[in-house]
């Protein structure tokens, strides 16, 4: 029944779909206008903007050997290029190294299948592919004629090729299908495999090479009650007689000192923010014009002030400035603080942080309760290594080894959390996000079928008709906005996966860091391309599965029925990730937009201090959308717009190698510390993309009703699933820890560790002479660092009141005594940037 307006109901199709040949065009003018305005801003802002755009440069150790880049708008772009794996890998480290691998790998595969789907497949998907299927009096192309299910293949009548004769004749060339099937899947795999020896290699070498606290310490759960103790521990491990123990860190029940720490830090803030509002009211200066001459003088003022050192002198504060304009806190009190009043924020303040000090000395002093968990700093990396993998206990469960995250990257709180807790944890955020990627399906399917012509002409019909009567314009509302929707999405859900994933009481930044790794490519890949294949709009999506579920021999026809249909939008949205949007990234648009509000927000020294601090690249963050990118180019590769597909990969990899080296040498911060375990991730998701392709080319085959090609392409699939168990079983462990031969003891002088056979049957060994020139940068980031609880040792700080900041005030409550065991020696985490000081411990007391 024909609607009132006019028009014909809405095909499927019609959803998220390019309907007219403009859409391409359209969308790389569209894109080519966003990337080329966003990477000509970036040259002009990058040597103005130097605090932003070489934030990480600025931050490094002159020792660490990155090279300067030219400050003129196009002269650096030859210089970054020019910057080696060598300068990366000792530059940025393993996970930057592994990260731009990727990148590197998937452009160079992606540009030799190009090549073959231009001399080859072109040809045979341009004349062949090139015919129609007639039903009854309709007129099908084969693209669609399965969504005709279930109507029997054999109602169709196959009409004339474009030579004149039979079509069937045409598809003897689906043997051609078949053979590049094969070969891309042999070509993805020895990519896979050659790139998986050479980073572990150059990580073998790496690690081997080094010798950090982090390497030598390994993480012991499963302690049992009676040996929860530091010398038991001690004396166990060396009873095993491989090696000497250095230092044991029993983690214990610290929750209520760190609760305490993170209240003073919070208390901190606010008398900071107080003291930077009366500062205000101060005639023609605020903390701003205090130079540092004038703090000196105020800090030999305040010798005299108090047992704490920290309140100002009181003449400085009445007689100078008066008691007007001070800022007021309210605070309640009484039965349920139902009662309240004002008093003055200073000075409220600073005595709440007195007392808060009080405390925080006492705790210091407290014993805690042990948990079941240990670190064990060894003297030598390879007895840590033999301990990490081998089996202490012959008991289930009991006395586990494994290996220990930086004491940088190390959540301190989940080390106490008990075992039973992270574990609930972690099954109830994998069933949240599970249930929420199933929920998101109708945001995501509403969106970008919101902006299609059927939804526009069933709201406004003259708005429609007009629409349809510009090309243009229809093109972009057709396909432009919905591909620039659905690439919003994969921003934004990212930063709540991150907070989920931080939720799920991991031990380091880096776990969490590969976890929202793991939960975006999921939400990415069955949000954007899964639900769309198997449902054009998504709001039929359960129905569909329903179907599927009866009859599963359906579901590489199904599959095949709407990938190549849909093969313009994911062009598009490619083209739009890496022509269009890769630019922002490089000009860190996000950073720059939120920089104003972060500064009127900032009121207080140490506030706009941490404004300079270099912008976090978060793996989790971009890893995803590049895998996605990754398995779409591989599922189209064979098919009719493969060449486009593989093109606009390659050009997306380019870029996105580009941009990200930048980003990650230059521009941005990479706290976490995962030794580039990400490579585990990306080798596991590219055999999802390669399991997916070889379904989607069984069901393209069949549909052409070429079965005996189609059942050549089944054997593919355990093959692949195969070879997934078999890295698993041979690289992962070597993703994981540090060979013993790989090992350097310090003793082999430089000619006898380059002549070393360790890696003479995969190529040359990595030049150890590039990585020894100095220290790693893993040395240098852990240098002065052991597993002590950051809460146990840090020196209180002073508030943050003018320009310069405020000495670090020894504690002469922290001293050593002279009747504790020296091996069990530990110091500040000199990386907090406040200074060293040294502890004992005794039965989890820090005296």
């Amino acid at each position: 029944m024909r609607p009132k307006d006019g028009y014909e109901p809405c095909d499927p199709k019609d959803f998220v779909q390019p309907t007219n040949n403009k859409s391409l065009q359209v969308q790389l003018v569209l894109s080519l206008l966003l990337g080329l305005t966003a990477f000509l801003a970036f040259c002009i802002l990058r040597p103005r903007w130097p605090a932003l755009y070489a934030a990480r440069k600025r931050r490094l150790d002159p020792s660490i050997n990155l090279p300067t880049l030219s400050n003129t708008a196009f002269g650096w772009i030859p210089q970054l290029y020019k910057v080696t794996e060598e300068q990366i890998l000792s530059t940025a480290g393993l996970d930057a190294f592994v990260f731009l691998t990727f990148f590197k790998m998937s452009g160079r595969l992606f540009a030799i299948m190009a090549f073959f789907a231009t001399v080859v497949l072109w040809p045979i998907n341009n004349y062949y592919r090139d015919f129609s299927i007639h039903f009854g009096n309709k007129t099908l192309d084969p693209l669609y004629m399965s969504s005709q299910l279930p109507i029997a293949m054999e109602d169709f009548d196959l009409s004339k090729g474009p030579d004149g004769s039979d079509s069937k004749h045409g598809l003897r060339y689906l043997w051609a299908y078949v053979f590049f099937t094969y070969f891309f899947v042999g070509l993805t795999i020895y990519s896979v495999n050659w790139e998986t020896f050479r980073i572990i290699r150059f990580r073998q070498e790496y690690l081997g090479s080094q010798s950090t606290v982090t390497d030598r310490t390994f993480r012991l759960t499963g302690i049992p009650s009676d040996l929860r103790s530091e010398q038991k521990i001690k004396n166990l491990i060396e009873k095993l007689n491989i090696g000497t123990v250095d230092a044991v860190t029993i983690c214990r029940d610290w929750r209520k000192l760190d609760d305490l720490v993170a209240v003073r830090d919070a208390t901190l803030r606010k008398l900071e923010t107080a003291w930077s509002k009366h500062l205000k009211y101060r005639r023609g200066t605020s903390w701003m014009d205090q130079s540092s001459s004038s703090n000196s003088q105020r800090e030999d003022a305040d010798e005299d002030a108090d047992e704490n050192g920290r309140l100002l002198n009181s003449e400085l504060e009445q007689g100078d400035w008066g008691d007007q304009d001070r800022p007021n806190v309210s605070i309640r009190y009484g039965f349920l603080g139902i009662r309240s009043r004002k008093v003055d924020a200073i000075d409220y303040y600073e005595e709440r942080l007195r007392r808060l000090d009080e405390r925080i000395v006492e705790a210091r002093k407290n014993k805690y309760e042990p948990t079941d968990m240990a670190l064990v700093t060894m003297d030598s990396v390879a007895s840590c290594q033999m301990f990490i993998q081998a089996r202490i206990d012959p008991r289930p469960g009991r006395l586990l080894t494994k290996t220990t995250p930086a004491p940088s990257d190390l959540v301190w709180e989940n080390t106490y959390s008990p075992r039973g807790i992270r574990r609930l944890k972690s099954w109830a955020v994998t069933l949240f996000i599970t249930i929420l990627t199933l929920v998101w399906i109708f945001p995501t399917a509403f969106l970008a079928s919101l902006l299609s012509i059927c939804a526009i002409r069933a709201v406004a019909p003259q708005f429609a008709a007009w629409l349809q009567s510009h090309t243009i314009i229809y093109s972009l509302f057709q396909n432009g906005i919905p591909t620039l929707v659905v690439s919003l999405l994969n921003v934004a859900v990212p930063y709540l996966y991150d907070w989920l994933s931080n939720c799920q009481g991991m031990i380091s930044q880096g776990d969490v860091e590969l976890s929202v790794i793991s939960k975006n490519f999921f939400f990415t890949f069955f949000n954007t391309f899964f639900v769309f294949t198997i449902s054009t709009t998504g709001l039929d999506f359960w129905s569909v599965l329903q179907g599927l579920l009866k009859d599963t021999s359906l579901i590489p026809t199904i599959i095949a029925r709407d990938v190549e249909r849909l093969s313009e939008f994911y062009i598009c949205f490619i083209m739009l990730q890496g022509i269009g949007l890769m630019p922002f990234r490089i000009l860190e648009v996000g950073s720059v937009f939120l920089y104003p509000f972060d500064r009127m927000m900032s009121s207080t020294p140490r506030d706009y201090s941490e404004l300079k601090k270099p912008p976090v690249f978060q793996y989790g963050f971009y890893l995803p959308t590049a895998l996605l990118v990754f398995n779409l180019c591989l599922i189209y590769s064979v098919l009719k717009l493969g060449l486009v597909i593989l093109v606009i990969g390659t050009i997306y990899f380019g870029l996105g190698y580009f941009a990200f080296k930048y980003m990650v040498l230059y521009a941005m911060d990479q706290p976490q510390h995962a030794t580039g375990g990400a490579w585990r991730i990306i080798c596991q998701r590219i055999i999802i993309g390669l399991v997916v392709f070889e379904v989607v080319m069984f069901g393209q085959i069949a549909t052409l009703t070429a079965f005996v090609q189609s059942i050549f392409i089944l054997p593919l699939v355990p093959f692949t699933i195969w070879y997934s168990f078999y890295i698993k079983e041979r690289f992962e462990p070597l993703t994981k820890y540090i060979a013993l031969r790989a090992i350097s003891t310090g003793e082999e002088s430089e000619e006898e560790a380059v002549s070393d056979d360790t890696f003479d049957d995969e190529g040359s060994p990595p030049a150890r002479r590039i990585l020894r020139r100095g220290s790693t940068l893993d040395e240098y980031r852990e240098k002065g660092l052991t597993f002590v609880n950051p809460s146990l040792i840090v020196p209180l700080q002073q508030p943050w009141i003018y320009r310069d900041p405020p000495p670090v005030i020894p504690d002469d409550r922290t001293e050593a005594s002279e009747d504790q065991d020296p091996r069990i020696l530990a110091s500040t985490d000199s990386s907090l940037g406040i200074g060293e000081s040294n502890v004992w411990r005794d039965g989890g007391r820090t005296v």
